[in-house]
Order: C-alpha cells, then sequence, then structure tokens
C-alpha cells in the first residue's frame, strides 16, 4: 500500500484516518494536504474506502494506485491548461500592443489646426437675444420692441 502512494507523497503531504464503520467494516480515507492556498481544491479531494478488512486487504492498495495515478494527471492536465492560458493571454496582449502600435504610426504626426478666431464689432453683437415681441410673465401688456431697449441701454440703463 504505501509503495501505490510514493508517488503522491512526493509532491504533498497524505492524510490516512483509518476508523471502524460499523461491526464488521472499516472506512479508511486519504486526504491529500493542498502545497498552497492559491492551488486547485480539486488535488486535495479526498479518498474513502468502506469494506470488511479481508476486501480492504485485497483491493485497498489497486484502488490507492488507481487514485494516485488520477491524481497525478489531474495535477498535470491544470498545470498545462494554466501554462496554455497565460500563453494565450500574453498573446492576446502583445497583439493589443502590436495594433496600437500601427495606429500610432499611421496617425499624422502634424498636430491639428486650431480654429481661427473671429472678432465681430460691438455694434454688430445683439445685446439682447430675447425676440422683439416678447410679452411679460406678470403683467398683460405687451413688452416693448426691441429697438426701444437698444436706445434705452444706449442712455444709460433699462427702464424697470
Amino acid at each position: 500500500m504505501f509503495s501505490e502512494l510514493m508517488p503522491l507523497l512526493a509532491e504533498r503531504t497524505v492524510l490516512i484516518t483509518v476508523a471502524r464503520d460499523s461491526g464488521t467494516t472499516i472506512r479508511a480515507t486519504v486526504v491529500p494536504k493542498r502545497t498552497s492556498e492559491s492551488e486547485n481544491a480539486a488535488l486535495s479531494t479526498p479518498l474513502s474506502f468502506v469494506g470488511t478488512p479481508e476486501e480492504l486487504d485485497c483491493e485497498f492498495a489497486k484502488e490507492l494506485a488507481a487514485y494516485v495515478d488520477t491524481h497525478r494527471q489531474l495535477g498535470s492536465t491544470l498545470a498545462q491548461a494554466k501554462a496554455t492560458m497565460e500563453a494565450a493571454a500574453k498573446t492576446a496582449q502583445e497583439e493589443a500592443r502590436r495594433k496600437a502600435d500601427e495606429k500610432r504610426k499611421a496617425r499624422p504626426s502634424v498636430p491639428a489646426p486650431t480654429p481661427a478666431v473671429t472678432t465681430q464689432s460691438a455694434s454688430s453683437v445683439s445685446p439682447d437675444p430675447a425676440p422683439a415681441t416678447a410679452s411679460s410673465l406678470f403683467s398683460e401688456a405687451p413688452a416693448e420692441p426691441a429697438q426701444s431697449q437698444q436706445k434705452e441701454e444706449e442712455e444709460g440703463g433699462l427702464r424697470l
């Protein structure tokens, strides 16, 4: 039985518990300990056998060998999947960097022209953007035309 455990023991600690299950059966549990907190939890899945002492004597070593083999394959598969994902991420980052560089090179290096500033004379700017016939909200009388308001402003102020 212990020779079957040696490949698993080379990589991690293994806890084995044996307890009486009923009057004629025994429960043997093998629990591989995680090597780090970041390790996949599937690699610490316990294996439990229940049987008579005779059954465990005949079958336990064979089943344990199959478990250890499956455990090692799972570890190898997870490592390959992780390596594949890391390689794909690296390739995607390089591709994105390459496209950004190409875009940067394709842009002209001449700065964008600034819009020309236009100046208007003070006489051409209307001080009141309101329509000439706007009515007051609080009175029934129509508002004075915009021309008379402009005249008042030129004279020194608005009439209230």
